[in-house]
């Protein structure tokens, strides 16, 4: 399977104002391209294909003094950004014919300069990793690298990002093997869970306390986003003001993202099923606004997901319409907390006279319907 590292990069002055010049150069082919892909389509010519745009706005682009200074970056990035182009045309076309997966998607749109660029070198470029750990490449020279571990193979492309709290991040893609962890023969080693908003999750035994890192930073957020407001356009201290709110948000994002990576590899190790409710975050979002979006479930679910097959667990997504709240657990009544009101009701009591917590009661009924759909060999329901 293929699997993303990430870690920091250092450059140098110089570096960063060749990586810049990477980052326009390959926002210009895109924007290029697209434009006359564009025209050939209002004009009711067939659309170019990916070599007759490579020749165009990049070989014969450089022939000309408006695009001379293309020749100054590697041309891989120039091809990887038409190389993505096609890409979204292919996407936006299944999407249209309903054969692509999730929502729906637009028609690609042209680049602007944003906060968060990022150019891709495939091995083509000849990136490499000196004996002195350093990252090499193409017309940018040798880039300190922060290695936190090992790559375990050779990378087959490697993305430079600069986020909008001006830090680098050099993403490789390595192919990997998979890792199945040693089968737990103990009772006891499935567990279904139930997400919230007042704890984050509650598995088989234990409850994951919502950290909540978007509002405990809410306040330092909006005291910079009030002195940003109050800078002048274009002027220095608000290029200042700017960069202090980007530093909050990556904070925010980088503990999140650190959160879910260690609780899924806890529920991953000391698991052997794993059944997880599939919520529909977007329609909750519109109720449930800053609170819900501060808990990633998405995230948190693709890489639960993820892990499990990396780890040879089994993992189950439990239908959104499945009862797991309102169903009793003893007698299978549904006389649980109903609607929007019903959510603020932590126990009840059902009419066979058990008294349920919500929170542990879904998680078993979860677990059960879990193993249900286990039995029945659909697990991807």
């Amino acid at each position: 399977m293929k699997l993303r590292y990430q870690f920091r990069l250092y450059p140098s002055a110089p570096q960063r104002i060749e990586l810049a010049k990477a980052f326009g150069c390959a926002r210009v082919v895109w924007n290029d391209a697209l434009r006359i892909r564009q025209d050939a389509y209002a004009q009711g010519n067939p659309l170019p294909s990916v070599v007759a745009l490579a020749k165009r706005v990049i070989t014969e682009a450089k022939k000309t003094k408006e695009r001379a200074w293309l020749g100054e970056v590697s041309a891989v990035i120039l091809q990887s950004s038409l190389r993505d182009l096609q890409t979204a045309y292919s996407n936006f076309f299944a999407s249209k014919k309903g054969t692509r997966k999730g929502p729906k998607i637009g028609p690609p749109r042209f680049k602007r300069k944003t906060s968060r660029q990022a150019v891709r070198f495939t091995k083509a470029a000849r990136f490499s990793v000196t004996e002195g750990g350093r990252l090499r490449l193409p017309k940018i020279g040798d880039v300190e690298v922060r290695w936190s571990r090992e790559l375990p193979s050779a990378p087959s492309t490697v993305t430079v990002i600069k986020d909008a709290a001006g830090r680098y991040f050099a993403s490789f893609v390595v192919e990997a093997e998979d890792k199945p962890l040693p089968e737990l023969d103990r009772e006891g080693t499935d567990t279904g869970i139930d997400l919230g908003l007042s704890s984050y999750a509650v598995l088989r035994g234990r409850k994951v306390t919502s950290p909540k890192f978007f509002r405990r930073q809410e306040k330092k957020l909006k005291r910079a986003q009030r002195k940003l407001s109050r800078c002048q356009e274009g002027s220095n201290n608000r290029r200042k003001a700017k960069l202090a709110v980007a530093k909050i948000h990556a904070r925010i994002a980088d503990q999140r993202r650190d959160f879910i990576e260690q609780e899924t590899t806890k529920i991953t190790r000391e698991s052997q099923a794993v059944y997880l409710e599939d919520l529909a975050v977007r329609g909750m979002a519109k109720s449930f606004g800053k609170s819900l979006h501060d808990q990633s479930w998405g995230r948190f679910a693709r890489t639960l997901e993820a892990k499990c097959a990396r780890y040879g667990r089994t993992f189950v997504k439990v239908g959104r319409w499945f009862p797991s709240t309102q169903l009793c657990s003893a007698c299978g009544a549904l006389t649980g907390p109903k609607g929007k009101a019903g959510l603020r009701i932590r126990a009840w009591t059902c009419e066979c006279g058990t008294i349920h917590d919500r929170d542990q009661n879904a998680e078993y009924n979860l677990r059960l319907e879990g193993r249900r759909i286990v039995a029945e060999g659909r697990p991807d329901t």
